[in-house]
Formats: C-alpha cells, structure tokens, sequence
C-alpha cells in the first residue's frame, strides 16, 4: 500500500513540474535527446576546447560518423558563440534550415546535432541565423573534405581507416637529428606541375595518387631529399595559389579525395622523399562561405579593422588572443602531421602575425601595450605551437617564412624564442639575385653581396631558398635574370647554383629553376617541360643532378650547417676577379670538400687555391657536371707555398665561369708543415 502512494506521489508530482517547466524548455530538451549522440562532445571535451589545448579538438568538431542506440548517421558541431540559432543544410533536407535545427551547448559556443542515415560524400553547410535575424551560410571550418571549386560545400569523409606503409620511414625520422642531415627541397605547385596527357587545360589536374608516382620517380632521379607543396588546403580561387584558405582540414579537392592524398604522402615516404606543407595562419579571404564573420560577428578574426584585416590583401587576421581561434589553428597543425604523417610545415607571412603595422602607415595600427608594434598574442600563439611540435619528438619541423631581421625565430620558446626549426634566409636570397643579375664586369663591385650572408649565418637555422615567389609577377625566370646571351645565361645560373649549394643552410629550389624553364611559372599551365630536352636546358639539369647527388653523399655538405667549424672562407677578398673559394667541413675532416667559382667569363689559367694541407685534392664537379667517368684529370696534389693564408696551394686552370669542387682529407695532421718559430702575417 505504502509503495503505490509513493508511485502516486512520484506521478504527481512529475505533472506538478511539468505543468511549472515551460513548453519551450521541454521542447528543446527532447530535441536534445533526439538529435545528440550522448557525450560526444564531453564536458571536458568543451571545456579543454574553451581553454585553447583541446589538441585534437578536429576528432569532435565538424562532422564524424556515429551511432545513437540502433541509429547510424552524422554527429556535427560547430563554434558560432554569437549565433541566434544554427542548423545543418545539406541535399536530403532540400537544403532547409527548418529541418535539422542543432543544440548550443551551455556555455561552450559550440552547436550539435545528429542526422540519421547520412554517409559519406555528402555535402552540407551550417545554416546561421544571425542576432539581427539574418540567415548565413556557411562551410564547415572543420570539414575533412570540400566541394570542387567552384562549389563551396563541405563534404563528408572518412579519414581513420586509411593503411599506412611507411612507418620504416616514421621510425628512422624519430631517430634522426634534422640538422645533422641533409635537406634539399623541390618546391612543387601540383596543379602546374604536370598536366594530364590527354587534357591541358587550365582546369585539368592530375589526381594526388598519379602525381605520387610521378613526383616520387623526379625527386629520387634528381636528388632531393623533400617536396614542399604549395596550396594543399582548400580555396576557392587558382590565382591565389593556396594561400587563400576558406578549408583548413581539407586537402583540396582538385587533386581528389583526402585517402588518395594520404597515398601521396604515403608513396613518397616509401621512396625516401619528405613531404612539407605550406601552411597558412596569418589571414583568411572574406569569401561569404568562409570563416570571415563567421556567426554575424567577428568570429575567427580580431574584431578591431586594425588589428583584424590585411590593408594590402584584403583578407582577414585572425584573433591570436582568442583560446578557440589557437586550438583551431594549433589543432590543424597537428591534423596534417597526425592524420597525414607530413613531416613539416613551412608557415607563410610570419612577419605580418608578428608585427602590428605590418603594411600600415601611421595611425592605422594599435601599439601594444608597451608601446611597441610587436603583435604579443601572435608571439604566444607561436610559442604554443611550436612548444607542442617540439615536444612530440618525432622527427618533424617547422620553418617560418619571415622576411625581417626579427630575433631568436629558431630559439626554443625556454630561451625567449619562438620556436620554430628553421627560418627561410630572405636576406640571403635577395643579395644572391642582385649580385647574380649583375653584368660580370659589375660584380667585383658588389662582392660583399655574396660574403654578407656568413655573418650572421649562426643567428637561426636557415633554409636559403630560391621560391617561387622569385620567378612570379615580372620578376622572370631564374634563367632570364642572368645576364648575357643565352649560353652565359645558363653558365652563369651554374656558378649560382654551385654557390649556394656549398653556402651553409639548408637548400630549396623551385620547380622548373633546374633546368631553366624560359617563361615566368603561371598556374595556369604545366612546367615546359620539353625545354629541359633542349642542349643548355639539359645540360643545366644534369649539372643539378650531379650537385644534388653530391650534397647528400657529403656530410661536410650539410652536417655542420649551423655550426662556424663547418664553414671557412679561403679567399674571401677576391673582388678583382670575381672568384670565391671556401671549404666545408663535417667535424671529422675526413671528407672536407673545397669549392672554387669563377663568377666571370675570364678565364684564370694560373689560378691558384689556398689548401689547409698537403695531399691529394680529387676534383667531383666542374662547370659540366660530375667529372666521375669522364676522361679529365680528376686528382691535384697540392705543393707548398703560402696561398689565400694557406700554408699549401693547388693549381688549377680555372675556365670562364669555372667551377671545381674538391674533396680532400685534412685529418692526417702529418701532411702539414712544422710550425716555424716566427709566424709570418
């Protein structure tokens, strides 16, 4: 009797509360409960998301595949703090914002909503209505996949159940200590770089899989030790060459799908080539669907115009200060080493995050609270990110591309730095093509252009590049910013390339710069790649090959790169005509290698090199190439007689545009002479 009052109260007074629950309350509860997936996206989850270190926040966020009870379908969540109302818009519902309305998390921002029956390959967008009552609609800032251009959707996909064969190459990475190792880069845009046979046109691309094969066989015949691909992540238009991102987790569609370019990656691991992606966390276009005022307000980007839009690009700034804006950024980093098992990204338009008047003029721009124009929050965000990085210990980097003179970039965040594994050497590159598009007769003028480098070449740990931003936009082609006619042109562009392959730092050249491709790049169309067939075209990219295959046989050629006992000038002073000759060393002085160039077409045939040692000089490059297997005199021994400082000299003819690289053994300390009591200046 006792247990049927009971039951009577209990019934009772569920009526007495839901007489007093609002209908709205109730309404918004059972919606809960139909369309979430329970605890998908945990409070810890949100919690961790709010806070900036949800590192794998991309695994909840977006949409992902799921089950609730017997029901299979598509959770999704997305951020939109501001939005008056949110829901998911895709072609099963017409694309009617009344049909698959999402829930807001208490006090996270962030939207969800399961859909039953929905698989993959299906597109979609989030439907934001606005504080004014607007209806928005967007892509998914989240999305693994996108529609082809000029579509704007997301897509579905799968990503976790793709089978890796490279992990030979994820264990020997870890192992290794990258600046102990040598690092040549092939900077690759993949829609230009090959067209399909049968179809040329500018919308015509191979897919990730076919370039894999491709890409893979050139690098290996070449001698490159890593691709870093241009535009991989999502945008809308060619012309901006990816660097315009409106999907940051999705490999761009152009190419195919994400598996096949997790292939691509895969492919080229297995034949010992890394893959470095260009990454983009300095600004975003306004494209309606992107993530410019993403729920009606400034959302992704600071809110201040000063602070938050680019007065030269006319794109937006992301909000460094904001913990959902850098777990957003932060956790793409991780998606593309995570779920991609890229081995580094080299991060565009640095000095624009960390300057606030960068591209302003007086009056447009906030100082920062000490009164200075060092943006504070993108400091910290770098120091974030690349603190994580570090820390996985694995193997992979991270380069900047900063173009000042901005300090202590490749320090570790403990020491005041930001960072970052190497920094590209802009000053480096830009005093190169000065000096190389001089007349020869000029140069002895301006000789300091090509020394200066070395002296500051042990403040960070460079990569000296030669991009594509140099062969764009009426600058010319690497081959037609060399003076003279068309046979100097390429003797010239041999000296450079033997200069700055024995220059310390690491190395990268873009496409169609080893074998002298004729017109600017354009995006439009593939490399001239029956140029290279032609006799100065191959014989510049036989000379690469040679060079390449000779800087990862040589560890004096890489191994000492940030360190002053790698690098020593012979002759540092020979303006007069024009010559440069140095010596690299690996630490052990086994193998040192010395580099002679002849920046002119005088032809030197009693020159004479400065040599730290006695013994045999074995000559493994000339202007033609390798010397290995031709009929010409490969060894010179070197006799005494102070030269360029040196207690010992060696003779060799130097050609027009001449080029010897030696290697030598400098350990036998027999070979030197008895030090005399009365050191001569």
């Amino acid at each position: 009797m006792a247990e049927k009052k009971t039951a009577a109260r209990k019934t009772a007074a569920k009526k007495e509360t839901a007489k007093k629950t609002p209908k709205k309350t109730v309404q918004k509860k059972e919606m809960k409960e139909e369309l979430l997936a329970p605890e998908f996206l945990s409070t810890m989850d949100r919690y961790l998301f709010n806070k900036g270190v949800n590192y794998q926040a991309y695994k909840k966020m977006g949409a992902h595949a799921t089950q609730v009870g017997d029901r299979k379908g598509m959770h999704f969540a997305v951020w939109a703090p501001n939005a008056k109302a949110v829901s998911v818009v895709c072609d099963r519902n017409g694309w009617n914002p009344d049909v698959n309305p999402m829930v807001l998390l208490e006090k996270s921002g962030i939207w969800e909503a399961f859909i039953d029956d929905i698989g993959y390959g299906e597109i979609y967008k989030y439907a934001i209505k606005t504080q004014s009552g607007e209806t928005i609609f967007k892509a998914d800032p989240y999305a693994f996949s996108a529609e082809l251009r000029p579509g704007t959707a997301s897509k579905t996909a799968k990503i976790d159940d793709y089978k890796w064969h490279d992990a030979k190459w994820m264990t020997a990475r870890a192992e290794k200590n990258t600046f102990e190792e040598p690092m040549a880069i092939y900077e690759c845009h993949l829609g230009s770089w090959l067209k399909p046979k049968n179809d040329k046109s500018q919308d015509s691309f191979m897919n990730y899989r076919e370039l894999a094969h491709e890409l893979a066989d050139y690098c290996k015949y070449m001698g490159y030790t890593h691709v870093e691909l241009m535009g991989i992540a999502e945008h809308p238009f060619d012309g901006s060459w990816g660097y315009q991102v409106t999907g940051y987790y999705a490999p761009t569609s152009r190419y195919g799908e994400p598996k096949d370019f997790m292939y691509f990656v895969d492919h080229l691991h297995k034949n010992g080539i890394g893959v470095i992606l260009d990454w983009v966390p300095a600004h975003f276009p306004k494209d309606a669907f992107g993530l410019a005022d993403f729920d009606g307000t400034p959302t992704y980007e600071h809110p201040d115009p000063r602070m938050g839009e680019h007065p030269d690009w006319g794109t937006k700034i992301f909000n460094y200060s904001k913990s959902e804006v850098r777990i957003f950024l932060i956790g793409n980093a991780l998606y593309w080493y995570n779920e991609y098992h890229i081995d580094g990204l080299r991060v565009d338009a640095v000095a624009s995050m960390l300057y606030l008047d960068y591209g302003r003029k007086d009056g447009e721009w906030i100082p920062n609270k000490y009164g200075g124009n060092g943006n504070l929050d993108a400091m910290e965000f770098f120091k974030h990110l690349n603190t994580v990085i570090r820390g996985r210990n694995d193997g992979t980097i991270i380069i900047a591309e900063e173009s000042t003179a901005w300090p202590k970039l490749t320090e570790s965040p403990k020491n005041e730095g930001l960072g970052f594994t190497y920094k590209w050497n802009m000053g480096w590159m830009h005093d190169f093509l000065e000096y190389m598009k001089l007349d020869p007769y000029f140069r002895k003028d301006n000789h300091n252009k090509m020394t200066f480098a070395m002296s500051y070449a042990y403040s960070e740990k460079y990569v000296l590049v030669l991009s594509h931003d140099e062969v764009v936009h009426l600058k010319c082609s690497m081959i037609n910013k060399m003076p003279g006619y068309e046979v100097d042109k390429f003797a010239n562009l041999k000296c450079g390339y033997a200069f700055m392959f024995g220059h310390a730092g690491k190395k990268l050249l873009f496409m169609g710069q080893d074998f002298g491709q004729e017109h600017e790049w354009d995006e439009k169309v593939e490399l001239s790649w029956d140029e290279s067939g032609r006799p100065l075209n191959k014989s510049l990219q036989d000379f690469v090959r040679d060079l390449l295959h000779i800087y990862q046989k040589y560890p004096a050629l890489y191994r000492k790169d940030d360190d002053p006992e790698g690098f020593k000038w012979v002759n540092a002073d020979d303006n007069s005509r024009s010559i440069f000759s140095f010596i690299r060393r690996d630490g052990t002085k086994k193998k040192s290698i010395l580099f002679v160039i002849n920046m002119t077409p005088m032809a030197r045939d009693d020159y004479m090199v400065g040599a730290p040692v006695k013994g045999k000089y074995t000559l493994l490059l000339d202007q033609e190439g390798s010397v290995k297997d031709k009929d010409k005199q490969t060894v010179f021994t070197a006799e005494e007689g102070e030269c360029d400082g040196q207690p010992f000299r060696v003779r060799y003819p130097l050609p027009p545009y001449g080029i010897a690289v030696f290697s030598f053994n400098e350990s036998d300390t027999a070979k030197k002479p008895a030090a005399k009591k009365t050191a001569k200046k």
